[in-house]
């Protein structure tokens, strides 16, 4: 009998015939990186190979649309009318997360309202079962096994749900944060000892806010193409006409 890890590996797979096998492996090998084996146990109860997800993996076409084309998709006009109301309604939480990041309203609106219609819809796919699909999913396993031992380390500290539902690639919460993200630049918006990307307006708009001063964001510097924050704006999308739209719908709505 192998006692190496090496023993525990398992093949990735394009369909859903290889998938509890890889489960079963994957874990055997998640308590060696520091999961709980009752944590392990409980995440994976609800768990299924989520062909939902595998689809929207392959169908990504919106991203290949003009900028005019995607803002009317996406109903970008909508948001800026909406984001300036927000920003009014919320107005002591966005100057707070300001002062404290040095990121001001209206990309953050931007990105809430695009990703989730202001939390209006988070996602309805099983979050489990998205990252563990995608993790065994052979086009981008390595990436997603990161992200599903993130997804463990948050159920391990009671941050995230075993039923919570959200995209269909796993992004968790009001702004979408992939479970990663939410470990490298999760933030306690509103101070009660947890991030709630979920239920917490606050939690997910001063994580927001956190992982653009990761990638790069300086207090004070212009956001759009060509100023300096406009690098942290294409850090949260690899897709150019998503970084453009996030630029000009917070200009919207900062009036600026």
């Amino acid at each position: 009998m192998m006692s190496s890890q090496a023993a525990y590996a398992a093949a990735c797979g394009n369909d859903a015939s290889g998938f509890q096998a890889w489960v079963e492996n994957f874990k055997q090998q998640a308590p060696s990186k520091g999961i709980p084996p009752q944590v392990v146990q409980r995440a994976f109860a609800e768990v299924q190979y989520n062909r939902a997800t595998i689809r929207a993996d392959r169908g990504q076409k919106s991203f290949k649309l003009s900028f005019e084309e995607f803002m009317k998709k996406r109903g970008g006009q909508a948001i800026i009318s909406r984001g300036k109301s927000m920003k009014a309604s919320n107005a002591s939480l966005f100057s707070a997360i300001e002062r404290r990041y040095g990121v001001p309203a209206g990309p953050l609106l931007a990105i809430w309202g695009m990703e989730t219609g202001f939390g209006s819809f988070l996602g309805d796919q099983h979050t489990l079962s998205a990252v563990t699909t995608l993790a065994y999913d052979c086009r981008r396993s390595a990436f997603f096994t990161e992200q599903l031992y993130a997804a463990l380390q948050l159920v391990a500290r009671g941050d995230l749900s075993t039923s919570a539902r959200g995209a269909a690639h796993g992004e968790i919460g009001q702004t979408q944060f992939l479970p990663l993200n939410v470990i490298r630049y999760g933030a306690d918006g509103d101070g009660d000892g947890h991030i709630d990307m979920v239920r917490s307006r606050a939690d997910a708009l001063a994580s927001t806010a956190n992982f653009l001063v990761g990638h790069g964001w300086r207090a004070g510097a212009g956001y759009q193409p060509g100023q300096p924050n406009f690098v942290a704006i294409q850090g949260w999308n690899a897709a150019t006409v998503y970084q453009q739209a996030i630029a000009y719908i917070g200009a919207q709505i900062d009036g600026r």
